[in-house]
């Protein structure tokens, strides 16, 4: 087919010449399939990936020593004394979740929106989503002291009919975050089954051969096949998408629902949702820059990918910096002494380090840098700026659980908070984690989805306007 005799409406393919404006040129169904399909299949581990578990492993058993501690001793081995009884746990339970939004966002609402950039990133974004999901998931049950009751939080019918207190905010993070691990894992897993019957097939090992095989369901790559799963894929997309909403909100609750100042607020809920894909994409992009380099994945993770990415981060940006002038505007207009004083205090007082740091990274930096293209298509500049906005939004939750805290209504009661070494042994031990996990996906599960990938090739997307003429190149 010549180059004129074509048309699409697909905003992806330039009109003019064809050229497909997603992915880097040259990519073909057999290049896209050998290059994702190798990184999985080859019997030749690289040694840079054994040096990154190695390390992400002992991290990991910096986590398993320290919850052992935990168990044995009890929750006073954390600085959670009067008044601030909630620490790093909270901290890092909302910060976890709040990462795991932007597989949600990615996988589901730009699915529904027809996105097709977000193709070469949705598969380890949902990924992300899981690992994050399993490190949030800990802290309800080992910060509650007893974890070995951790079953009285669910419905289940006791003899003694002792039922969960429904009026409690812990029990609501259990349903939601429950029910949000349960949709990402699906999705995630139907995503996969094209893929796991390419794997199949190109496999050599019997064992690989038997375990993608199992892991397809049968898949043949049918009309049939296709139709259901691009209906189950949509079916789940709707179900997924009013979580992105909904997780954050309720985790909001936690705080919201309480009269304490800096806490007792509606903004909460719109504010954390913004934040939780704000930090989310942070934490994608700290990931896609690294495994585009190791794997030269550059032709399928392209510029415009961290291009849409940096837009993402620049209007969540703007919406959490809107939640900050908010918060400090209500304090003085409600002219109320508690919250004109948590917010002071907040700024100025002995944490406003604190404060000082959660404004550069969160809002000064980003926000005057984002604007420019030249920046958001810096590989090297945003992968710092990923690393920057999680650290901000990590300090943004230990700003509004310990500062609202340690300085409360009764100055008599009035303490600080100094977390001690089992608190950051287990906020480490979580990172390493998310990263051995992380590194188990990548080294045996496709990490970009090929299926998806070769529908958005040109030669499967660009039809003939009308028969070629006689002498013209043939498609």
């Amino acid at each position: 087919m010549a180059t004129k005799d074509f048309t699409t409406n697909d905003p992806m393919i330039d009109p003019e010449t064809g050229e497909f404006r997603v992915l880097g040129q040259g990519q073909t169904f057999n290049s896209v399939t050998a290059k994702i399909s190798d990184i999985v299949l080859t019997p030749h581990t690289p040694w840079g990936w054994y040096g990154f578990f190695v390390v992400a492993g002992s991290v990991t058993g910096i986590l398993m020593t320290a919850v052992t501690w935990l168990f044995l001793k009890g929750v006073g081995i954390w600085a959670i004394t009067q008044p601030v009884a909630w620490g790093f746990a909270i901290i890092n339970f909302v910060w976890w979740i709040g990462i795991g939004h932007a597989g949600t966002l990615i996988s589901a609402i730009l699915l529904l929106f027809k996105q097709g950039w977000r193709n070469s990133i949705n598969r380890f974004a949902e990924a992300m989503t899981i690992f994050a999901v399993v490190c949030a998931g800990m802290f309800p049950l080992i910060h509650v002291g007893r974890p070995w009751l951790g079953y009285w939080l669910f419905p289940l019918p006791f003899t003694m009919n002792v039922w969960p207190q429904f009026r409690s905010p812990l029990l609501w993070d259990v349903f939601a975050v429950s029910t949000y691990a349960t949709i990402s894992v699906v999705f995630w897993y139907l995503g996969m089954v094209p893929d796991f019957g390419t794997l199949r097939d190109r496999a050599k090992s019997p064992f690989a051969q038997y375990f993608y095989g199992m892991m397809s369901l049968g898949w043949r790559g049918s009309v049939k096949h296709w139709m259901r799963y691009e209906t189950a894929s949509l079916l789940l997309a709707g179900l997924a998408t009013p979580l992105v909403l909904s997780v954050h909100t309720v985790i909001s609750f936690d705080f919201a629902v309480a009269v304490l100042p800096g806490w007792h607020t509606t903004i909460f809920p719109p504010y954390f949702v913004a934040g939780a894909i704000y930090s989310g994409f942070a934490m994608v992009l700290t990931l896609a820059i690294p495994l585009r380099k190791f794997y030269h994945l550059e032709a399928l993770v392209t510029e415009r990918h961290i291009d849409n990415m940096g837009k993402v981060m620049l209007g969540t940006g703007g919406i959490v910096a809107y939640g900050y002038g908010m918060e400090v505007f209500m304090s003085w207009y409600s002219a109320s002494h508690w919250e004109f004083f948590m917010m002071w205090n907040r700024m100025f007082g002995p944490m406003g380090w604190a404060y000082l740091v959660l404004i550069f990274c969160n809002i000064a930096f980003p926000l005057t840098t984002l604007w420019v293209r030249k920046w958001r298509t810096n590989i090297t500049f945003m992968f710092i700026l990923s690393l920057i906005v999680n650290t901000g939004m990590w300090f943004e939750r230990f700003v509004i659980v310990v500062t609202s805290l340690y300085r409360d209504f009764l100055p008599s009661s009035w303490g600080t908070y100094r977390a001690t070494k089992w608190d950051y042994a287990t906020f480490f031990g979580t990172l390493g984690l998310f990263t051995f996990l992380f590194l188990l996906f990548v080294r045996f599960l496709p990490m970009i989805p090929m299926n998806e990938i070769k529908l958005m090739l040109p030669s499967a997307k660009i039809k003939p306007k009308e028969p070629a003429a006689a002498g013209s190149e043939g498609h």
